[in-house]
Formats: C-alpha cells, structure tokens, sequence
C-alpha cells in the first residue's frame, strides 16, 4: 500500500476512553520495557532501516512520556458521564 500525500481520505471516529485507556496502558508498558531493558543511558542502539539510523533510550523514554502526556490530556477532556438509577 503506497504512502498518503495526505490525511484528506482518512477518516475516523473519536477515541472511547476505554480506547485511550488502552493505549495508556501500551504506552506504561513500552515505558517500563525500556526503563527494564538497561540503565537510561546515551547507549546507541539500532532501528530497522537502510539507513541505520540510531537513537538512544533517554530518546525513545522522552518520546513515549510525550505521547502519554497528549492520551491523559484526551482522556481528561472526555466528557465524564455519570449514570444512576432511581429506586421507584
């Protein structure tokens, strides 16, 4: 499948918070899986790619604490629903 020029065909629904809490949670594991795999340092590592680009575990922790900052923020602007249900 080719690459889009751009995001006018791409269409969606907005996330559930039940969605948004899942990716909070792949986002917690990816975190502790870095943080677990060694010592938070300038230690360079490999991605896939001709061309062997580089980026080290401080980078990739940024990025994901990142990430999860943007999915709390949706969360937290999700409209709360409170349902009850009256004794009749």
């Amino acid at each position: 499948m080719p690459d889009l020029p751009d995001l006018s065909t791409v269409s969606g629904d907005e996330l559930t918070p039940q969605q948004i809490n899942g990716i909070l949670a792949q986002i917690d594991l990816d975190i502790t899986n870095l943080v677990r795999d060694g010592k938070l340092s300038a230690l360079k590592y490999g991605i896939g790619g001709a061309a062997g680009q580089s980026t080290d575990r401080a980078a990739n922790l940024h990025a994901l604490l990142a990430a999860r900052d943007h999915y709390q923020k949706l969360l937290q602007a999700s409209p709360a629903w409170t349902t009850s249900q009256a004794d009749v």
